[in-house]
């Protein structure tokens, strides 16, 4: 049998009833169970984000491919890719770009330039950690080799794969 009261420091429950999601917060002190909807109703999953509508989104494109590693091309592939972050984050969703995590690391771990032994352990291998964290993947540019694994992985992953900005829906606020 349950304890009536039960002091606890922090404790969020969740149920889903039908298409409602009733939720219970406490903090340190005397907690009630007859104080949470228990009835007929299921335990929603504890990943909170799977309740929402919202998507994290990677977006995927060349970074290297035509550029001959060029610095200002590959700045420019990059602002390319950026360019579809805000209309993603005003659609109610969340973008990402690897180079955004890869890039600071690659240079912590003493790359001396595009395609080293320092910059290949990151580069690639973050984007992919990455996508186990993600619901979907659009994918934006021209060729290249690194954009379309992310694809890939992606699918592997079960993952939603877009092409255009158009169809991805936007999140209900």
């Amino acid at each position: 049998m349950l304890p009536e009261k039960w002091g606890l420091s922090l404790l969020e429950l969740g149920f889903l009833n039908g298409s409602e999601v009733y939720s219970c917060r406490t903090r340190r002190g005397p907690w009630n169970w007859s104080s949470v909807a228990i009835f007929a109703a299921r335990p929603y999953a504890q990943v909170y984000g799977t309740m929402l509508p919202d998507m994290m989104i990677l977006i995927a494109g060349p970074y290297r491919s035509g550029t001959n590693d060029d610095p200002a091309l590959v700045q420019k592939n990059i602002h390319e890719m950026e360019s579809y972050a805000l209309p993603i984050f005003r659609a109610g969703h969340i973008p990402l770009l690897g180079e955004w995590f890869a890039l600071p690391l690659v240079a912590l771990a003493g790359s001396k330039k595009i395609g080293d032994d320092a910059f290949n352990e990151i580069f690639h291998p973050i984007a992919v950690r990455l996508l186990e964290k993600c619901d979907a993947v659009l994918r934006v540019g021209g060729p290249s080799a690194g954009a379309d694994e992310m694809v890939r992985v992606g699918q592997s992953l079960g993952l939603k794969i877009y092409k255009t900005l158009a169809e991805i829906p936007a999140a209900s606020q």
